[in-house]
């Protein structure tokens, strides 16, 4: 089961971070992701840290504002976002993956319920 948390409304150019605490099963194998999904809009890959080597893997649009970490041994994984946009208004979903760095949503077996993350101008 993942569980996201920290979702919230703010204003343009503010931070604000999510977490995702996972339980029932161990993760520490699986690549983590995080995805959104805009009203109308399909859900898109945010970003992703790998559970070997803390690689991680960013969307073109959230590159240099956005950051993902893991902690294994608490089982959760974090999304810090910096600068929000209006445009990153959205649903924030937390997702697991036995495939290493996984960008397409189709790869991701294990979903949270999704976190509403709303900035406004």
């Amino acid at each position: 089961q993942l569980v996201e948390s920290g979702g919230g409304l703010v204003q343009v150019g503010a931070s604000l971070s999510l977490s995702c605490v996972v339980s029932g099963r161990t993760f520490s194998s699986y690549t983590m992701g995080w995805f959104r999904q805009a009203p109308g809009k399909e859900r898109e890959f945010v970003a992703a840290i790998s559970w070997k080597d803390d690689y991680t893997e960013y969307a073109e649009v959230v590159e240099g504002r956005f950051t993902i970490s893991r902690d294994n041994a608490k089982n959760t994984v974090s999304l810090r976002m910096s600068s929000l946009k209006p445009e990153d208004t959205a649903v924030y979903y937390c997702a697991a993956t036995p495939w290493e760095m996984e960008t397409s949503r189709t790869q991701y077996e294990f979903w949270g319920q999704g976190a509403q993350v709303t900035v406004t101008s």
